[in-house]
C-alpha cells in the first residue's frame, strides 16, 4: 500500500510504477490494480494511451497505431482477457467475412476470408497445382504459431521452469522460433506467386519475411483465420478510456507529459525513477513499457552491473518504420471502392521489400484501411465524411539526416522531402483507387520522425526490436530482468501488435503476483 510520509522533492509509496502507457503498460497497470496494487503510470507524450490514441484534424479523426484486432471475438481468450483488464466490456465490430484484400503484381485481387476453410478453398483455386503446399502451409502455421505460444509463456515464468521448457520443446522452438518465414515457405514451395500470398500480411508484424522468425508471422496470421478481425467501435483511443478508471479506481494514478530521465538504483536494486522535471519517485517495483534497448539505453544509470544482458538487448537491432498518410474523404467512398477491409498492394508483386530510396523511384508496397467505415459509432453527417490511411514501409536512413533537429525546425530540405514523399504514395494510391482520389479533402503525412516522437522508439521502430530468430529465442526478453526490481512489458517481451503488446504487459503483471494468472484462460 501507498504510504503518506514523503520525503521532499519526492513521491514515495507506490506499490509499482510503470514507464509508457501504451497496450503493454496499460495492461499491467490494469493488472496489477485488479489484483489489489495501487500503481503510478507515467507517459511522456501529452496524450495517454500510446500507439491506442487517436488525433483529430479539420473534423476527421485518425488512430496512430490501430488498424484492426485479432483474436477478440466472443469467447476467445484475449477477448476474455480485455474485458478483464477494462472497467466495462469494450464493443468490438466484425469486420465481415472480408478482412484483407492482397494487390500483388497483375493478378486479380486475392480476398482472405474467415473461417480458415474459406480461405483454404480460395487459394486452391488460385494456385490449383499447389494444393499440397497450401496444406502444408497452413499446418506449419498452425505448429509455428503453438511454438510462439510456448516462448511467450516462459517469458512470464520463473527462469528455472521457463528453461526447463524451453529444453523439453527444443525440437519444435528451433524448426518454427529459429527459422525465417521465407526458410519455411521455400521448404513447403517453389511458387514465387504463392509464397508472396503466404508474405504479403508481414507488416502486421513488422517482420519481413526474409529475416523475422516464422513463429511470429505465424502467430499472427493465426490469429485471424477462424475469426476475422475486429475494431473498437468508437476508435482506438476507447482502449485507454476503458481501462485507466480501473487503475485510478484502485488508487493508482495515470499522468501524461511525464518524462522519466533514469532509474533510481540503490543497492543493485531499482528504487523508482527520477523524471526529467527532476522529482524522484519510489517504488520497489518499476515496470518499462518503453521497449528493451530503451530502457538499457536511456533509463539504466552507468554501473548498474549485468553487462551480459545488456550487451544482448543491445544486440538486436530497430525493427522497420514507416510513412503515414492520413486521408480524409466527402461523398460515398463505398461506391467509389472503399471497404471494412484492408488493402495490401505490391505492385512489382515483390512482398519482401521496404521502401529504402524515398522519396525516388515509387514505394514498393503500401497497406490502405478505411477505419470510419470499420466503426458503427461512426456518423459521416452530411458532408458524408470518413477517414482512411495509407502505410509504407521504409528505412531509417531516408530520415537520419534531420533526426537530431527539432520539429518545425528542420528547414526547406525536410519539408520538400514531406511534399514528394507524399506525392509519390499519393500517386500510387490513385493508380488503385482511381475513384477515390476525387473524394479526398484533406491529407497529412507523418515520417518516422513522427514516431520517435511519440513512442520515443528507437529509429523509429513502429514494432521495437527486429523479429529475429535470435530475437525469438533471446533468453534475455523476460518480463523479469536479471536488475532486482526492474520489469520489462509490451511487444518486445511478447508480440508485435495491440493483442501482443497486451499479453506483454499481463504476463508481466503475473511474474510480480501470481495472483494474476488466475485471470488467463
Amino acid at each position: 500500500m501507498r504510504t503518506e510520509e514523503k520525503p521532499s522533492g519526492s513521491e514515495a509509496g507506490w506499490d509499482a510504477i510503470v514507464i509508457g502507457s501504451g497496450m503493454g503498460g496499460l495492461s499491467a497497470a490494469a493488472a496489477l490494480s485488479r489484483t489489489g496494487h495501487q500503481v503510478l503510470l507515467l507517459e511522456q507524450y501529452q496524450t495517454l494511451g500510446g500507439l491506442t490514441h487517436s488525433f483529430s484534424r479539420n473534423g476527421f479523426s485518425w488512430d496512430v497505431g490501430l488498424h484492426y484486432l485479432s483474436g477478440v471475438a466472443p469467447g476467445e481468450p484475449e477477448r476474455a482477457l480485455l474485458d478483464w483488464l477494462c472497467d466495462s466490456p469494450i464493443d468490438l465490430a466484425p469486420m465481415g467475412t472480408i478482412y484483407d484484400v492482397l494487390h500483388i503484381g497483375s493478378a486479380d485481387p486475392l480476398l482472405l476470408s474467415r473461417p480458415c476453410e474459406a480461405q483454404v478453398l480460395d487459394l486452391k483455386e488460385r494456385f490449383p497445382d499447389e494444393s499440397k503446399a497450401i496444406d502444408a502451409w497452413f499446418e506449419a502455421v498452425h505448429k509455428g504459431r503453438e511454438a510462439a505460444m510456448a516462448v511467450l509463456q516462459t517469458r512470464g515464468m520463473p527462469q528455472p521452469i521457463g528453461a526447463f521448457i524451453e529444453w523439453w520443446k527444443r525440437g519444435d522452438l528451433q524448426r518454427w522460433c529459429g527459422r525465417t518465414t521465407a526458410e519455411v515457405a521455400a521448404e513447403i514451395t517453389d511458387n514465387p506467386g504463392l509464397s508472396a500470398v503466404f508474405f504479403a500480411q508481414w507488416g502486421d508484424h513488422g517482420g519481413r519475411p526474409s529475416k523475422a522468425s516464422f513463429a511470429v508471422h505465424a502467430l499472427v496470421a493465426y490469429s485471424y483465420l477462424e475469426r476475422g478481425g475486429w475494431y473498437p467501435v468508437g476508435g482506438s483511443s476507447v482502449i485507454a478510456e476503458h481501462i485507466l478508471p480501473v487503475i485510478t479506481e484502485a488508487g493508482g494514478e495515470a499522468r501524461a507529459g511525464v518524462r522519466v530521465e533514469t532509474l533510481l538504483v540503490d543497492d543493485d536494486r531499482v528504487v523508482g525513477v527520477r523524471t526529467a522535471a527532476g522529482e524522484d519517485i519510489h517504488s520497489d517495483v518499476v515496470i518499462s513499457n518503453i521497449g528493451a534497448r530503451e530502457t538499457v539505453d536511456q533509463l539504466l544509470p552507468e554501473g548498474c552491473g549485468e553487462d551480459d544482458w545488456v550487451a544482448e538487448i543491445r544486440s538486436f537491432a530497430p525493427s522497420i518504420c514507416h510513412f503515414s498518410m492520413y486521408l480524409g474523404f466527402e461523398g460515398d467512398i463505398e461506391a467509389a471502392g472503399a471497404t471494412k477491409a484492408n488493402h495490401w498492394i505490391y505492385p512489382d508483386g515483390e512482398t519482401d521489400a521496404v521502401w529504402q530510396d524515398a522519396p525516388d523511384g515509387k514505394p514498393p508496397g503500401m497497406f490502405v484501411s478505411f477505419a470510419s467505415l470499420k466503426d458503427p459509432k461512426h456518423d459521416p453527417g452530411s458532408k458524408q465524411q470518413h477517414s482512411g490511411e495509407i502505410l509504407v514501409w521504409t528505412d531509417w536512413a531516408v530520415v537520419a539526416r534531420w533526426a537530431d533537429q527539432p520539429s518545425g525546425k528542420r528547414g526547406e530540405s525536410y519539408s520538400r522531402f514531406k511534399q514528394d514523399v507524399e506525392a509519390r504514395i499519393f500517386e500510387q494510391f490513385e493508380a488503385y483507387f482511381p475513384r477515390l482520389v476525387k473524394h479526398v479533402v484533406f491529407r497529412e503525412l507523418a515520417t518516422p520522425l513522427s514516431t520517435v516522437a511519440i513512442t520515443g522508439h528507437r529509429k523509429g521502430a513502429f514494432y521495437g526490436l527486429e523479429l529475429t530468430p535470435d530475437r525469438m529465442l533471446s533468453d534475455a526478453l523476460r518480463m523479469k530482468t536479471p536488475i532486482k526490481g526492474l520489469y520489462l512489458s509490451g511487444q518486445d517481451v511478447a508480440s508485435p501488435g495491440i493483442p501482443g503488446a497486451m499479453w506483454g504487459g499481463v504476463l508481466c503483471a503475473g511474474s510480480i503476483d501470481p495472483s494474476v494468472f488466475k485471470h488467463i484462460r
